[in-house]
């Protein structure tokens, strides 16, 4: 149950961002550390889309779950 909450909180947070920059540290297996910037595009119930800005039609989705186990770190712009 305590989970549930704390994927909940993730999930609220990354929805109150969309729209907004965004710099992606992302562990691409294999000791990879793969970083990005792009743009927070839309939050659904299990993911989320991210445009990524040196593609202009490229988009990556994770799960809330990623940004829990900390397989994916977001750095929201200010």
């Amino acid at each position: 149950m305590q989970k549930r909450n704390v994927l909940l909180s993730i999930r609220e947070d990354i929805e109150m961002h969309v729209g907004q920059k965004v710099t992606l540290k992302a562990n691409g297996g294999r000791r990879k550390i793969l970083i990005n910037d792009g743009v927070l595009e839309k939050a659904y119930d299990s993911i989320f889309v991210i445009r990524l800005d040196n593609c202009a039609h490229r988009t990556v989705t994770y799960s809330y779950s990623d940004v829990l186990t900390k397989t994916v770190q977001l750095v929201f712009a200010s």
